[in-house]
């Protein structure tokens, strides 16, 4: 029987990706194989990581210890958000290979289009992501990036790109959840035929106490993080759920379900949410 795991997307540049990817931000090195393995036996093939997250070790042997062939896996990682430079961002890429243990990485992103330090400050470094993009071009020549492409980036910075590379991004990867969703970037990505990647759809758990969703959850006989990625679903987007427990990895695939229109609707007129508790560090959720 087909299931979610079992279907992918078309990207633009005739390449697919699984629907529904397994997301590793905040899961420690030395507990990314275990979470990994699990993951990949549980059916998963898309395995999303960066040079951020400080796991790409632990992700590479996770996907080393998986019985799966390396052709049937779906791996992405990203250039750090400080690399604005040609050099630095083509020498972080080999560097990414050789802590993964990957000969090709399916799919790298800029991390974000300015340094986390800075973000949303301003400066879009339209030159500086024009150099990492052209590192990026020229490692998908040498078959060492099969598709690439951008997260975190507003139209401004999409357009940059667009304009002056050569390659166009496969993919946008943004935060996306019930709550919190940027349809403006969303029709922007689908206007230019660039798929959408929903980070965090779960808004780190911090929703599971909301009123509308558990009751609306109660009715499909699903708990409120299916009921949150099942969205991300339904717009058409890639949810990426991170997981480290067997249960909950586990749960997270069981989204073959259908939310009707009016439920939809109703989930689409969500408050504004970003009350994310420890995560406000993270300049991402930090509300700038």
């Amino acid at each position: 029987m087909m299931t979610i795991l079992d279907e992918d997307y078309r990207l633009n540049d005739g390449l697919t990706i699984p629907k529904l990817g397994f997301g590793t931000w905040l899961i420690d090195d030395d507990k990314a194989a275990a979470a990994v393995e699990m993951a990949i036996k549980s059916g998963y093939r898309y395995i999303d990581t960066a040079q951020a997250y400080e796991n790409e070790r632990g992700v590479g042997e996770g996907i080393r210890e998986s019985d799966a062939k390396r052709d049937d896996l779906f791996v992405c990682t990203k250039v750090q958000a400080e690399y604005k430079d040609y050099k630095t961002a083509k020498d972080s890429i080999d560097e990414s290979l050789k802590l993964l243990g990957l000969d090709y990485v399916d799919l790298l992103l800029i991390h974000a289009p300015e340094p986390w330090a800075h973000f949303h400050e301003g400066d879009h470094c339209f030159a500086g992501n024009l150099e990492v993009w052209q590192a990026m071009e020229e490692a998908r020549k040498a078959g060492k990036v099969r598709s690439i492409g951008v997260s975190n980036f507003e139209d401004v910075d999409l357009d940059n790109i667009l304009e002056h590379g050569e390659v166009k991004p496969v993919v946008n990867q943004l935060l996306t959840h019930v709550g919190n969703t940027r349809f403006d970037l969303l029709d922007y990505a689908k206007k230019h035929d660039i798929l959408v990647e929903a980070y965090s759809p779960i808004a780190h758990g911090k929703m599971a106490g909301n009123k509308t969703l558990n009751e609306m959850a109660g009715r499909y006989g699903v708990s409120v993080p299916q009921l949150m990625i099942r969205y991300c679903l339904e717009l058409g987007t890639v949810p990426l759920p991170k997981a480290s427990s067997q249960a909950h990895i586990t749960a997270n695939a069981q989204v073959d379900f259908k939310i009707s229109d009016e439920d939809m609707a109703t989930l689409h007129n969500m408050p504004h949410f970003n009350d994310y508790g420890d995560a406000k560090q993270f300049q991402v959720f930090s509300g700038k």
